[in-house]
């Protein structure tokens, strides 16, 4: 395994996905992508009436702080990394960038929502699941561990 690429969205199953992505790429020599993918547009009001339009995402330190902490923490792990910053739909474009670089492994974080709703996965992990022509590792966070024993 030589490439690893590490979804990330500010989530605190995506701060474990990162932990785990890192250990597992120091383990195998293997280099990390961090992506973020923004919005491509923000929906804005446009009246009192609420009717709603839709403008250009503006980047903003926000966006791009994520993958800074990300680069951080694989510092600190002794790990090569590089960071993409993407626009538009996150599981589109998370499954199309890992295609681009030939990624070996998508790593990416569930979002626990609740078993009935949704099974401990949120609709990217799940979408990434489905779309993703190579190997995709869902780390299943604290929270959603809890919601499962409960379960």
């Amino acid at each position: 395994m030589d490439r690893i690429l590490i979804a990330i969205d500010g989530s605190p199953s995506a701060l474990e996905a990162v932990d785990f992505g890192l250990e597992l790429a120091a383990d195998q020599s293997a280099s990390v992508t961090f992506v973020h993918v923004v919005p491509a547009l923000d929906v804005v009001p446009m009246s009192g009436f609420g009717l709603a339009g839709a403008v250009q995402h503006e980047l903003t330190d926000d966006d791009t702080e994520l993958l800074e902490q990300a680069r951080s923490r694989a510092d600190e792990a002794c790990v090569t990394a590089y960071t993409r910053l993407l626009r538009g739909d996150p599981v589109d474009e998370i499954v199309a960038y890992a295609d681009t670089v030939d990624a070996d492994l998508i790593v990416v974080g569930s979002r626990g929502h609740g078993a009935v709703a949704s099974a401990l996965l949120g609709s990217v992990s799940r979408g990434i699941l489905r779309e993703a022509r190579r190997p995709v590792l869902v780390v299943r966070g604290a929270a959603a561990r809890r919601e499962a024993a409960l379960a």
